[in-house]
C-alpha cells in the first residue's frame, strides 16, 4: 500500500458564511495542494469538506496519516459516528446528526483506507497545517 500523509483545515469567514477547505497531500516527497470553497457554509462543513477531498483524490487504497486541527472532525469518526449508524444517524438525544450528509460520505470513503487520525494545534506554527490553513483561505477568495 502506498503511504500518504494528508494534512486538511476548512474556514469560514462568518458561520454561517463563505468557506473554503484545504488539503495538502505528501507522498514520496512529493507534494500536491487542493482547495476550494462555498458561498453559504458552515466551519465545520468545511473540515468535513477538506477531509472528504481529501481521501477522494487517492486514486487506490492507501495508508493515510491524515492530520486535522478539527475535534469536531476527530472525535466524529473516533467516537461518535460508531454509536450515530448505530441508531440511524441519530445522536444520543435521538436528533438527527447535523451534516449528515458529509458524514455519511466520509464514512464511506474511510472504508477504502488504512488511516491513522492525527490531531494538531491549529495555528500554532505547524508547517502542513498552516499550509492547509492558507489553502482553506484561498478556497474562499477564489469564489
Amino acid at each position: 500500500m502506498t503511504s500518504v500523509e494528508i494534512f486538511t483545515d476548512g474556514a469560514c469567514r462568518g458561520n454561517p458564511g463563505p468557506g473554503g477547505w484545504g488539503v495538502l497531500m505528501r507522498s514520496a516527497g512529493e507534494e500536491k495542494s487542493l482547495c476550494g470553497g462555498e458561498p453559504e457554509t458552515t466551519n465545520n462543513r468545511m473540515e468535513l469538506t477538506a477531509v472528504i477531498e481529501g481521501l477522494m483524490a487517492l486514486k487506490r487504497p492507501c495508508e493515510v496519516q491524515l492530520t486535522s486541527d478539527s475535534t469536531y472532525v476527530l472525535k466524529g469518526v473516533q467516537e461518535w459516528m460508531p454509536n450515530w449508524k448505530k441508531r440511524g444517524w441519530k445522536t444520543a438525544s435521538k436528533q438527527p446528526v447535523k451534516n449528515v450528509d458529509l458524514w455519511q460520505k466520509l464514512d464511506a470513503v474511510i472504508g477504502e483506507h488504512k488511516i491513522d487520525w492525527c490531531w494538531v494545534k491549529g495555528h500554532s506554527g505547524h508547517r502542513e497545517n498552516d499550509i492547509a490553513d492558507q489553502l482553506a483561505n484561498r478556497g474562499i477568495d477564489e469564489l
